[in-house]
């Protein structure tokens, strides 16, 4: 059975940033990483959920969201992927950025909040999701430059 690129990333030397996972022809697959991994600091369910559907709302709307293939969390608890299509990095990460700070600053009801529109809805915090969002912004900020390499 072939090995999956993510797996072949050593997770002993990753910190929190962004990434380029890997490119498949057109699209390019992101790791957001917002957390250690193996770190035993990991994103709790209500906080990954609730990121995910701000996150993907704002940045499905975004100047780049016609290229927006996929937003979700990483199943280990340590960060999202982001998968675009024909998008330079300085552009996400620019927009990715913004997002964030949107979902920092958003006021009101989480989107796609309610019973019709979620399957678990109860498991959605706003709070949750801008303290994360809050967080992450630091770590990219922290930076001077991102490589996008790990």
């Amino acid at each position: 059975m072939e090995r999956i690129a993510s797996f072949s990333v050593d997770h002993d030397k990753i910190i929190p940033g962004i990434y380029v996972s890997r490119i498949d022809g057109d699209i390019t697959t992101y790791d957001l990483r917002t957390r250690v991994p193996n770190g035993g600091d990991y994103i709790d369910p209500v906080t990954m959920h609730s990121v995910e559907h701000m996150l993907a709302t704002y940045l499905r709307n975004s100047e780049i969201g016609k290229s927006i293939i996929y937003f979700g969390p990483m199943g280990c608890g340590t960060g999202f992927y982001l998968l675009t299509r024909n998008e330079k990095n300085e552009r996400v990460l620019e927009v990715l950025i913004d997002c964030l700070e949107k979902t920092v600053n958003h006021e009101g009801e989480i989107f796609g909040g309610t019973k019709k529109e979620c399957g678990n809805y109860k498991a959605l915090s706003l709070e949750s999701a801008k303290e994360e969002c809050r967080r992450y912004l630091e770590i990219l900020r922290a930076k001077d430059k991102h490589t996008f390499e790990y």
